[in-house]
């Protein structure tokens, strides 16, 4: 036993602060998971007779931008002088933002309470272990930070590539080149055809709309009455190819010239 862990700390209990940041890692991460819940063990190995495992933020990040109960009941326990120990695998598992580790800090050192992860046992009251303390939590915070940074630059590479596309369009597959074709079954060629075919002759009747729209000499000798002319003063193709868009434009549609090849 640690020479820091004062019989007054024996009488109080040990939580133990249970937390991963995804229900992806909640799912299949079950080895980190049974590590953190194995510190229970590792408390009463200490001497702490009473050890209350806080696992309410499983699923949560610790960045600072969620709501976290599990933190919240962990800081009340502090507060109340109802904790001897607080203990976690890493700091990591407590705070990924400075703001909130700090505030743990200061509370524990107030109240008298010691942290515990998995190297060792600190007293926050230290100046000693309160630096290392602050060491441990400011390198949480770059790892997050710098995690983030990877993730975008690796985004952003893939979108230089051209390899970005959330959602492959109905009638298309992906393939393992990460190029997309129409797909083999033929339902969905059927209405790719559908629906290259039915853009092709719209296409050829904005486009003689349009030209009887330029055509203004044409129009004032078809229409003589002031208001009929205004109301073909602008281009008619706009409602027209407007429609043709809403209906051809649909999500997950993707408009194809006559030659099955992508109109865009």
């Amino acid at each position: 036993m640690s020479e820091k862990i004062s019989p007054e700390h024996l009488t109080r209990i040990a939580y133990v602060y249970v937390r991963q940041s995804s229900l992806h890692q909640v799912r299949h991460h079950r080895e980190g998971l049974e590590r953190q819940y194995a510190l229970a063990e590792r408390a009463q190995s200490l001497g702490f007779r009473q050890v209350v495992v806080i696992d309410d933020d499983l699923g949560v990040t610790g960045a600072g931008t969620h709501e976290r109960p599990g933190f919240g009941r962990l800081l009340t326990a502090i507060c109340q002088k109802a904790a001897g120990a607080v203990v976690a695998l890493e700091a990591s598992r407590f705070a990924r933002n400075n703001r909130d580790w700090h505030h743990l800090i200061d509370l524990c050192a107030m109240t008298d309470t010691l942290l515990i992860d998995d190297d060792g046992v600190y007293d926050p009251r230290l100046i000693n272990d309160r630096l290392l303390l602050g060491l441990k939590g400011t390198m949480s915070e770059f790892e997050l930070s710098l995690l983030h940074q990877r993730a975008r630059e690796a985004f952003e590479q893939k979108v230089k590539r051209g390899c970005v596309l959330w959602q492959v369009p109905v009638g298309f597959v992906r393939t393992e080149e990460y190029q997309v074709e129409k797909s083999p079954t033929g339902k969905c060629s059927r209405r790719s055809n559908w629906c290259s075919r039915s853009f092709a002759s719209w296409a050829v009747r904005v486009r003689r709309c349009c030209g009887f729209a330029t055509s203004r000499s044409a129009c004032r000798r078809a229409c003589q009455g002031r208001t009929v002319r205004r109301s073909f003063g602008g281009c008619p193709a706009s409602v027209a190819s407007t429609n043709c868009c809403v209906i051809l434009l649909m999500p997950g549609r993707l408009p194809m010239d006559g030659r099955g090849r992508n109109s865009g």
